[in-house]
């Protein structure tokens, strides 16, 4: 039973076969560039926030929020 009642992403055949055809070092790639976009963005939203916190501090939401949620 489906516990979220929001609409299913569906891939198009077309974007299937893609990535039917990549390798596993690929899809790992894709992943990995995917998670540093996430917490590249994260940490612009805490810098824009936070404009008063240090490099470290900003790095530490940012990884907290990827991990666990901005909430």
């Amino acid at each position: 039973m489906r516990r979220d009642h929001g609409p299913i992403e569906v891939l198009d055949d077309a974007m299937a076969t893609v990535l039917r055809a990549k390798t596993p070092a690929e899809k790992i790639a894709m992943i990995a560039a995917a998670h540093r976009t996430v917490r590249l963005l994260a940490a612009a939203s805490v810098r824009y926030q936070h404009p008063d916190w240090t490099e470290e501090q900003i790095q530490a939401a940012a990884v907290k929020r990827v991990a666990h949620g901005a909430g």
